[in-house]
């Protein structure tokens, strides 16, 4: 799955008197599939590839995985939908994986080899994993092998384990935003046993109200080699508690921008998760490799909302609730109208979701390194299962609005409309995903390569409706994606590559659920009975150039160019309904995401290194649609925009510019900090490119640490040090229709997610 350095000779013998001793090049070895234990030299492989270490992660002095790839990853950003900083969508090539339900997810993550999206949205929640007990990340473009989502691409975690993690660790650390916490790491090892487990713990206010971080993670991991064979048991554990204020309106954030514009949007997470890998060596050039995994995952969510009612306009109804602008009664469960119980308003909504989960999977691989034909060879062939049962449910309950803060609050009448346009909803969803796998890597010659793979997908997706017989429904897909490539080291040092691939995802079960524009949603997933939606499908080409060099004695440059072209057949976009807050899912047709990725790394002596990347991403429609969204300004007189071919697909940068440094100043000092430069993204919702986009922006981070002893370690880290005011993602929403204290009458309906100011974190590392 991930990658690891292996050196043919560490210590190479000397020749006889007069010879040049000759070291051997080290090889990077890159996994071709999710499991652990097979590999193949990254040189070979003919796609972009990025890999991060545990020391990647751990630059700034507290392991931070999203936070290195947006430092460190060409063509990876992040969007802060829900403004908390451990809540992020991860994009990459213009795809992403988010933690949003709802949220098109284009990228396929592991975790140990086993599959990391959650089943019921395929969503990613990166407050689940301890970035502390992250051994390597390995970022890779699309590859059908890695099996649904990897439309764009794919990432694989790998854990560390008491093999490769000897001794132990405990960091203390503070802040600014009331953050605190504390993290540690011990690994040992006797003989062919051997064990780690790490842990951590985190809080932190937030400089928004309400914005807030509670994180508990625990990793443990038991394994045993030898003989041939390796066996490891995985278990991990997370209670995380986030509060996110999302967006605000442009008004408000002129006016306070620590204000938030409705709230609360609190979600709580309580996951358990066991994971068994193995390996067996048949013979010194076949082996097998398999994982077995179970996990359950507690998911709730309260969000607090612009009502879409108000006090009855009618005469004869003013003592009760009717649905904004009409004479429809509001209702509750039993039916009866909801009194007006806070007169003339303002009134709010709360939505409530919650998802019980139970995941489990496994997959088996066989590896054969036998010549072919007399040349080497590298053959992968495996299976593998993914399934879960989930229970849904949501409602919505009806309450007031304090201006002040902005927040929901009481008395809590659970909404029942008769009509179903908004009514409780209780579904059970059952996923079942199959998959067959190949890659094959033959060299035709010492220095070319040729790669086959292919992957074929089938998933159930099956719905049973727990409060009546509406969301019944089965949903079949099936697809085979093959993939091609080719590598050539044209000199020492330096090599090229090209590749075609195909991949798929399903479609999610809140988009079945969600696909009629006569039966919207709201951001917290309320489900009907729609039509059935097409799987989306990619197509992409891909070339590069790897090349390293050595300009100076003691001092190594890569640098690594790669373009890319990925065209979508049937994407599925959430798109306005026309109603404030609601949304339903459709296939758009065609897009594009095509775009360049160029990095350079330079590393002199043990002293410095430095890199500086650039990425631009062409993200946009192939083909026209129309959509309602009245909150959009360029909107028409019927709140209708329209999609034309060509137009910039939403919330993602055009360009990124990131590059930075470590400079050892002693043997005990380091000083170092990275840059990031972004043009801005136009906002959700404005899919017609009809509005300005935000704001480009420039954000500076740096860090720095000391060895006071031989084994503790102080360490301080400032983030956005000059203290810019951006935003990384921005939406509309209906602005006018509650009351800002501190912008009273504003209307403008543009809102952003507004990045953090200026933050100091100070901390102490002690080894033993």
């Amino acid at each position: 799955m991930c990658c690891a350095t292996v050196r043919a000779q560490s210590q190479p013998p000397a020749g006889p008197v007069g010879e040049p001793v000759v070291t051997l090049p080290a090889v990077e070895v890159i996994g071709t599939t999710p499991l652990l234990g097979s590999g193949v030299d990254r040189a070979k492989l003919p796609s972009q590839t990025t890999v991060l270490t545990s020391g990647d992660i751990s630059r700034s002095g507290i392991p931070n995985m999203l936070g290195s790839l947006e430092e460190l990853a060409p063509g990876v950003s992040l969007s802060d939908t829900a403004g908390n900083p451990h809540q992020p969508a991860l994009i990459y090539h213009g795809f992403q994986a988010s933690p949003l339900q709802g949220n098109a997810q284009g990228l396929a993550v592991y975790l140990n080899g086993a599959r990391f999206n959650q089943p019921f949205g395929d969503t990613v929640d990166w407050d689940l994993i301890p970035d502390i007990a992250i051994d390597r990340i390995n970022l890779e473009s699309s590859n059908p092998v890695f099996g649904l989502n990897a439309l764009g691409g794919s990432l694989a975690v790998r854990l560390k384990n008491g093999f490769d993690y000897h001794g132990g660790e405990v960091t203390a650390f503070g802040g600014s935003f009331g953050s605190y916490g504390g993290q540690m790491q011990y690994g040992v090892q006797s003989g062919n046993i051997a064990a780690y487990t790490a842990a951590r713990w985190s809080h932190e206010d937030g400089w928004r109200v309400p914005q807030s971080s509670d994180l508990a993670n625990v990793f443990g991991t038991l394994g045993w080699r030898g003989n041939g064979g390796a066996l490891n048991v995985d278990l991990i554990a997370a209670d995380t508690r986030l509060n996110g204020p999302g967006t605000s309106p442009v008004e408000q954030i002129a006016a306070d921008p620590s204000a938030t514009f409705t709230g609360p949007a609190l979600l709580t997470n309580k996951y358990a998760r066991i994971n068994v890998n193995g390996s067996y060596d048949i013979s010194d050039r076949t082996s097998l490799q398999g994982l077995f995994y179970y996990n359950h995952l507690t998911q709730k969510y309260a969000n607090g909302a612009v009502a879409n009612f108000e006090r009855c306009d009618n005469r004869d109804l003013r003592a009760f609730l009717c649905e904004r602008e009409s004479d429809v009664l509001l209702t509750g469960v039993n039916g009866n109208p909801i009194a007006a119980f806070a007169g003339r308003g303002p009134y709010s909504q709360l939505n409530l979701q919650s998802i019980s989960t139970n995941g489990y999977g496994a997959a088996l691989q066989v590896t054969n390194r036998a010549p072919l034909w007399g040349h080497d060879n590298q053959f992968i062939a495996g299976v593998s299962f993914d399934g879960a049962r989930s229970l849904f449910a949501a409602s919505a309950q009806a309450g007031g609005f304090d201006v002040g803060p902005s927040l929901w609050f009481g008395p809590g009448i659970t909404i029942d409309q008769a009509d179903g346009s908004l009514a409780p909803d209780r579904v059970g969803v059952s996923n079942a995903y199959y998959g067959a796998f190949f890659t094959d890597t033959f060299d035709l010659t010492p220095s070319l390569s040729v790669n086959f793979s292919g992957r074929f997908n089938l998933a159930q997706i099956d719905l049973s409706d727990k409060l009546g017989t509406a969301l019944n429904g089965n949903h079949t897909y099936q697809r085979f994606n093959p993939a091609a490539g080719l590598t050539y080291k044209t000199l020492p040092g330096l090599s090229v590559y090209g590749s075609y691939t195909e991949a798929n995802r399903a479609p999610m079960p809140v988009e079945l659920t969600c696909s009629s524009p006569t039966s919207p949603c709201s951001l917290s997933n309320f489900l009907a009975a729609d039509p059935d939606l097409k799987q989306v499908v990619s197509r992409t080409f891909e070339t590069g150039i790897r090349a390293e060099m050595q300009p100076l004695p003691e001092t190594k440059l890569t640098s690594e160019l790669s373009l890319y072209r990925s065209m979508l057949s049937d994407d599925i976009l959430a798109v306005g309904s026309g109603l404030p807050g609601l949304q339903f899912f459709r296939n758009v047709g065609g897009t594009l995401r095509q775009g360049i990725d160029l990095k350079f790394r330079l590393a002199w002596e043990e002293r410095l290194t430095a890199y500086l990347a650039y990425s631009y991403i062409d993200a946009e429609f192939q083909t026209g649609f129309t959509e309602q969204n009245e909150d959009n300004p360029g909107a028409d007189a019927n709140g209708n925009i329209f999609i034309r071919p060509g137009g910039r697909i939403p919330t993602i940068p055009e360009h990124v510019m990131k590059f930075g440094a470590d400079y050892k100043i002693s043997d005990k000092w380091t000083f170092g900090g990275s840059a990031l430069a972004s043009s801005g993204r136009y906002l959700f919702g404005d899919e017609a490119n009809l509005t300005p986009r935000t704001p480009p922006y420039f954000v500076l981070n740096l860090h720095s640490s000391y060895w006071v002893a031989s084994n503790v370690q102080a360490f301080a880290l400032i983030n956005n040090a000059f203290n810019a005011q951006y935003y990384t993602f921005g939406t509309f929403g209906p602005t006018s229709a509650a009351p800002i204290a501190q912008a009273p009458g504003a209307a403008n309906p543009r809102q952003y997610s507004l990045a953090a100011p200026i933050a100091v974190k100070l901390g102490v590392r002690v080894t033993f």
